[in-house]
C-alpha cells in the first residue's frame, strides 16, 4: 500500500490552536523556512547544514538540524534501502519538516533524497516560498575522492547494493533556489551565499 492509498480514520480530525505559526515566528523574530539540502554521498550536505546551523545560532535565530544518519537512528530506523522505503523516509522528514517549520523554527535538512519526485513531494507539503531547494554540488568524481565513510569503495568492490551515484540513479535539482558549488569552494563562501539567499528572501534580517 502507497502512502496515498493509506486510509485516514474518520473520527482523526486536524485541531487549530489559538497559537498559530505567525505568532510563533513573531516571537522568534524570523520567517519559518525548510532548506532541503540533496546531493551526492559526500558531497558536503551535513557540514555546510552543520556550519549554517552554527552561524544562524550566533546571530541569535532558532534553527533545528536533520540529518540523514541521525533520523535512521530513531525515527526512521525501520527503514531500509529499498526504493520505497526510501520514499517513506523522505515522507517521514518532510512532515516532521513541516511541524517544525510550523513551530517558527528555520529547519535544515541534509538528505541525499535522490528523486526530484520525492523533493516535490515535500515541497508541497510546504507553504509557498518556504521550502528551499539547496543543491550541494559536488561531483561524483570529487565525493568519491573524499569517501569520508569508505561508502564508495565498498560500492565499487558490490558490497553495498543500490548506492546513489553507483548503481541507482541520483537526479540533480532543475532550477534549485541555491546551488551551492562545494566542489570548488570553501564552506565559508558556501554558508554565505545561503545566509544572503535567506536575507534576499526575508527570513532572516
Amino acid at each position: 500500500m502507497t502512502v496515498k492509498d493509506a486510509v485516514k480514520d474518520e473520527n482523526i480530525v486536524w485541531h487549530q490552536h489559538s497559537v498559530t505559526k505567525d505568532t510563533r515566528s513573531t516571537l522568534k523574530n524570523q520567517k519559518p523556512a525548510v532548506l532541503w539540502f540533496t546531493g551526492l554521498s559526500g558531497a558536503g550536505k551535513s557540514t555546510i547544514a552543520g556550519a549554517l546551523e552554527i552561524k544562524l545560532a550566533e546571530l541569535g535565530y532558532h534553527t533545528y538540524l536533520l540529518d540523514g544518519d541521525n533520523v535512521r537512528h530513531g525515527l526512521c530506523q525501520d527503514l531500509g534501502f529499498s526504493d520505497h522505503d526510501r520514499q517513506e523516509n523522505i515522507r517521514r522528514i518532510g512532515e516532521l519538516a513541516k511541524l517544525m517549520a510550523d513551530a517558527g523554527l528555520i529547519v535544515l535538512s541534509a538528505f541525499i533524497s535522490p528523486h526530484r519526485v520525492e523533493r516535490q513531494m515535500v515541497r508541497e507539503l510546504l507553504p509557498e516560498g518556504e521550502f528551499l531547494e539547496v543543491f550541494v554540488n559536488t561531483s561524483l568524481d570529487e565525493c568519491e575522492k573524499r569517501d569520508p565513510k569508505g561508502l564508495y569503495k565498498k560500492a565499487r568492490a558490490g558490497e553495498i547494493k543500490h548506492f546513489t551515484g553507483i548503481d541507482s540513479e541520483y537526479q540533480s535539482p532543475v532550477n534549485p533556489e541555491i546551488d551551492l558549488p562545494a566542489g570548488s569552494e570553501s564552506i565559508n563562501v558556501l554558508v554565505e551565499q545561503c545566509l544572503e539567499e535567506l536575507k534576499v528572501r526575508g527570513i532572516i534580517k
